[in-house]
C-alpha cells in the first residue's frame, strides 16, 4: 500500500461543475480548489496527475452486514425467503469466532478501500448467542483502521429484543462501549411497538441516532414507518432515524404513500435503498406481473426525502453476491428506479457521498477548502461513465496522502 503524500491534485474533473479542477492541499486539508492551470505537473510541487479521473468525495456505505458477509459457503441450499434466510444464518451463529468475524469483516472492508470508501456504517449483530462478540471484533477494527475508513457501528438486535432474554443489557452496554447508534428490526420481535419504544428511549437518553431495519415486505398494511414518524417527534430525534429496506411502501396505493412520504421529509426521516438484497428477497409471492421489492425511491425524493442506498448484505443467505462497491449498487437502483438521466446520475453519486454522509450525520462532505482532504478518484469522462461502467482505476486520497490505488 502506497503512502506518499501530495501537495496538489492536478486536472481532476468536478463531476458537480464538469470542469477540470486542482486541489491543493497542506496538513491534511483541503487548501484551495480552483480551475485547473496549465502545466500544473511542472509546477515545484509534489504533484498527482488526475487527468482522466473523476473526483468526488469519499465514497459512502450507509449499511453493510460485515460479521455476516461471506457465509454463502456454509449454507446448504439458498433461502427461499426473508423467514428462512434470517433461520438459515441464526443457526451459524453458535459456530462464529472472534477470529472469524474478524477474518469475514476485514474482507468486506478491504473491498471498500479499494473502491473509495471512506465513511461505512455496518450493522452489528448483539444477541444472547453472539454476546457482544460481534462488536468487540467491530471495535477493534475500528481503532485499527481508523486512518483508513472512518467506521460506525449501529448495535443491532437482528433477532428481536423481547424475544430473546438478555438483549436488553447487552445493547445498554454496547452504548457504555461506544455504539454509535441504536438498531432496531421490529418486524422479528413479538410486538412492534414495545420495540420501538425501546429503541427510542434507548437513543434518546444515550444522545445517539436510530437506524432501523424497517417494513421489508410486499405488505401494503405493514406500515410500522407510521409509528416511527411519530416516534422520531415524540423523542425530538428529527434528521437522526434513518430507515433500511422500507419496501412495503411501495406496494401501497400512490396517494396514501405520498402522505407518509410528506410525513417523513417533515420528520426528517433518511431512507437507506438496499436493493439487492430487497430484489432478491421480496416479490417472491407474486405469480405474476411480480413487484419489483423495492421502496418507492422517485416519490420519497420528490417528497423531500433524503434517500440514499446500501450494500446491506455480501454473498449470504440474504444476497448470495455481491462485491462491496457502491457504484454497483448505483447501476442496479439506476435500472430498477427508472433513474437513467445524467441528472440521476448526478443525484446517484450524491446519494453515496453528500447525502449519504448527511444521513450518518455528517456534514460537510465535499470538496472545500477547510475539508480534509480525503477523496476518491476515479478513472471516467463523465458522471454517466462512472455509475454505468463502475470503473475499477480507483485512488483513494486521505489526509493529502495516497492510501490505496486500485486497476
Amino acid at each position: 500500500m502506497e503512502t506518499r503524500a501530495f501537495d496538489l491534485i492536478a486536472g481532476a474533473l468536478d463531476p458537480s461543475s464538469g470542469e477540470k479542477i486542482d486541489i491543493e492541499m497542506r496538513d491534511g486539508a483541503i487548501l484551495g480548489i480552483a480551475p485547473a492551470a496549465p502545466g500544473a505537473s511542472a509546477l515545484e510541487k509534489c504533484v498527482f496527475d488526475a487527468s482522466g479521473f473523476i473526483v468526488t468525495p469519499g465514497l459512502v456505505e450507509t449499511h453493510i452486514h460485515l460479521d455476516k458477509a461471506f457465509l454463502s459457503e456454509r449454507l446448504e441450499r439458498p433461502a427461499a425467503n426473508l423467514g428462512e434466510a434470517i433461520a438459515m444464518t441464526a443457526a451459524l451463529k453458535p459456530g462464529y469466532t472472534l477470529e472469524d468475524v474478524t477474518a469475514r469483516s476485514r474482507r468486506a472492508l478491504d473491498r471498500a478501500l479499494s473502491f473509495g470508501v471512506a465513511l461505512l456504517r455496518a450493522q452489528v449483530e448483539i444477541d444472547p448467542v453472539l454476546g457482544l462478540l460481534s462488536f468487540e471484533s467491530a471495535l477493534a477494527l475500528k481503532e485499527e483502521l481508523a486512518g483508513s475508513i472512518a467506521l460506525q457501528l449501529v448495535a443491532f438486535p437482528q433477532e428481536g429484543i423481547f424475544n430473546c432474554a438478555g438483549t436488553e443489557s447487552l445493547l445498554r452496554e454496547a452504548v457504555s462501549r461506544g455504539a454509535d447508534a441504536i438498531g432496531g428490526i421490529p418486524y422479528n420481535d413479538r410486538d412492534t411497538a414495545e420495540h420501538l419504544d425501546f429503541v427510542f428511549r434507548l437513543a434518546a437518553d444515550a444522545g445517539l441516532p436510530v437506524d432501523l431495519h424497517l417494513d421489508f415486505s410486499d405488505d401494503p398494511e405493514q406500515l410500522a414507518i407510521l409509528d416511527v414518524i411519530h416516534r422520531t417527534r415524540e423523542y425530538g430525534l428529527e434528521g437522526r432515524v434513518c430507515v433500511g429496506h422500507l419496501t412495503s411502501l411501495g406496494s401501497v396505493p400512490p396517494e396514501h404513500a405520498r402522505r407518509i412520504a410528506d410525513g417523513m421529509a417533515e420528520a426528517g426521516i433518511h431512507v437507506f435503498a438496499l436493493p439487492a438484497t430487497d430484489l432478491y428477497l421480496n416479490g417472491r409471492g407474486d405469480t405474476h406481473a411480480v413487484r419489483r421489492g423495492i421502496t418507492p425511491v422517485s416519490l420519497l425524493l420528490d417528497a423531500g426525502v433524503n434517500v440514499c442506498y446500501g450494500t446491506n448484505n455480501l454473498r449470504n443467505a440474504f444476497t448470495p453476491f455481491g462485491t462491496g462497491d457502491p457504484l454497483d449498487i448505483a447501476l442496479l437502483l439506476a435500472q430498477t428506479a427508472y433513474m437513467g438521466t445524467p441528472g440521476d446520475a448526478r443525484r446517484l453519486l450524491d446519494m453515496c457521498t453528500g447525502r449519504a454522509a448527511k444521513a450518518l450525520g455528517v456534514e460537510g462532505w465535499t470538496l472545500r477548502p477547510g475539508a480534509p482532504a480525503d477523496f476518491a478518484l476515479i478513472r471516467a469522462d463523465c458522471v454517466q461513465d462512472l455509475v454505468y461502467d463502475r470503473p475499477r482505476e480507483r485512488v483513494s486520497i486521505r489526509g493529502g496522502k495516497l492510501l490505496t490505488r486500485s486497476v
